[in-house]
């Protein structure tokens, strides 16, 4: 029986991918500097070994043939991704893709060190070479899928969102923002005037943070037998479902930046940790892709831990590890916090999608070749003056070396951050219609809730959807920016 022997593959493929996870989380935490020439052969091996088996060419047979088979109507649904992935993997050579995973982990392991030293004469010539890759990947991708450059690139981490549909979403809501940022910082400065910002600032050990981190994560739902925290450059959620590594960064003199990154975190392990188990070795119980991904991630930060209920439960607990007392007229005006800056992870929730827009716009044209990478710091500080008034021309870490995702080849990403805080709006919109006290629910710490409405409408669906497909499903409508505009006018605009 055909599908029978993808099944076994699933398996294989399986243990692969978990090999090359775990690899990878402990490359970016606890690997030794030295060890990341020979770390970045053995990932390339792998990942040679993982492209062989996945596009050996039986398996077309055994799609043709499993399509013809009596099954059940999860292994129809697994059939369909199977064949998506089969498609998508056969558009590159194995020979390619280790060349390429080589490529990205050495210039991964230079921005690390480079970004540090503010040197990007040092690191272009490494970021040439991978972007030099992606192109060719995005042609090979491109010719396959019968898509244009940077939509095949898209379909890797969004499969089924294209630029004809996420641009004129992104042109309304850069129009709204422009303006709105103005407005959000009025208001801000005018609530300010009447009560001084209290400082947040001490001295809080990293213990007592990471301590505060596991307590929050455990009461949204984090299973902690199935996960771990620890500390990296950049954070991130890795791993497998079975054993997900959340980061974190920490500074001693602030806490939230490092709790709104665990909130961040965690949607994203909240979401591997509750797909469904009896799919996990097929590409169908895969995660759908990084705009539901972070709509998962966004809904915990930003829906949930950014909603002034949240902080009523979460005070006490913050006084608790911590050992200061603040209130609500405290903390809100820090959660609600709107600035104009140059990092993106630090970014706010209303200046944040224009650093995304912005990343989005030129990797567009790097993919395409009407931008080269040595004229990216002039593009990138003429939209960061265009859309947040500031200026990186002289400061290169701040500006184009800022991000790990370039240097890693994840051309097509970035859209995936503010579709996914829209999608998280629309759901946390959809979510209170069929359940509206969720506020009261929050306020009490009890999440069984929304993390069922979550569970039913988006974890246990796995990639059986598109991206448009699920959305659409789970909210009753398509992608509509008016959610995400009414929420920010909501939470930062003039009462």
């Amino acid at each position: 029986m055909s599908f029978q022997k993808l099944d076994e593959l699933g398996h294989r493929l399986e243990a692969l991918e978990h090999a090359l996870a775990i690899l990878g989380a402990d490359e970016a935490t606890h690997m030794a500097v030295g060890g990341g020439d020979k770390r970045a052969e053995a990932m390339g091996t792998l990942a040679g070994m993982y492209h062989r088996q996945a596009t050996a060419p039986e398996i077309a047979d055994w799609l043709a043939a499993a399509e013809s088979e009596a099954l059940s109507e999860e292994q129809s649904a697994a059939i369909v991704e199977f064949r998506r992935h089969y498609t998508n993997l056969t558009c590159l050579p194995a020979e390619f893709v280790e060349r390429q995973t080589n490529t990205r982990m050495r210039c991964e392991q230079l921005w690390r060190d480079l970004r540090a030293k503010n040197d990007w004469a040092g690191f272009l010539p490494a970021l040439e070479g991978v972007i030099a890759l992606a192109r060719e990947e995005a042609a090979m991708r491109a010719d396959v899928l019968g898509v244009g450059l940077y939509d095949a690139m898209i379909e890797q981490h969004d499969p089924g969102n294209r630029m004809a549909d996420i641009s004129p979403v992104f042109a309304e809501l850069k129009s709204f923002l422009k303006d709105f940022v103005g407005e959000a910082l009025a208001v801000q400065e005018e609530r300010l005037a009447k009560r001084r910002l209290k400082p947040l600032s001490g001295v809080y050990s990293i213990d007592k943070q990471r301590e505060l981190g596991l307590a929050m994560m455990a009461a949204v739902g984090f299973d902690l037998s199935h996960g771990s925290l620890s500390i990296s450059h950049h954070p991130f959620c890795g791993g497998v479902p079975s054993d997900v590594r959340i980061t974190t960064r920490y500074k001693t003199t602030e806490f939230l930046s490092s709790l709104m990154g665990v909130l961040h975190e965690t949607g994203h392990a909240l979401y591997e940790q509750n797909l469904p188990k009896q799919w996990a070795h097929w590409p169908v119980g895969k995660a759908r892709g990084m705009a539901v991904h972070e709509s998962q991630s966004l809904f915990v930060e930003k829906q949930l831990g950014r909603n002034p209920a949240f902080w009523q439960w979460a005070l006490p607990i913050v006084e608790k590890h911590l050992g200061e007392a603040w209130t609500m007229d405290d903390i809100i005006p820090h959660v609600h916090r709107v600035e104009r800056g140059l990092i993106r992870v630090d970014a706010d929730e209303v200046t944040y999608p224009l650093h995304v827009i912005l990343r989005y716009e030129l990797e567009q044209d790097l993919i395409e070749g009407r931008l080269e990478a040595t004229q990216l710091p002039e593009a990138w500080d003429a939209k960061m003056r265009e859309y947040l008034g500031l200026s990186t021309i002289d400061n290169p870490a701040d500006g184009p070396m800022q991000d790990v995702h370039w240097a890693g080849g994840a051309f097509g990403y970035f859209p995936s951050y503010t579709l996914g805080a829209m999608m998280a709006a629309q759901q946390w919109s959809a979510l209170t219609k069929s359940h509206p006290q969720a506020d009261e629910d929050i306020a009490r710490g009890d999440f069984t809730a929304i993390n069922n409405w979550r569970r039913q409408n988006i974890w246990s669906q796995g990639s059986r959807w598109s991206t448009p497909e699920l959305l659409l499903r789970a909210t009753g409508e398509k992608l509509n920016a008016d959610h995400f505009i009414n929420h920010l006018r909501t939470r930062y605009g003039a009462a």
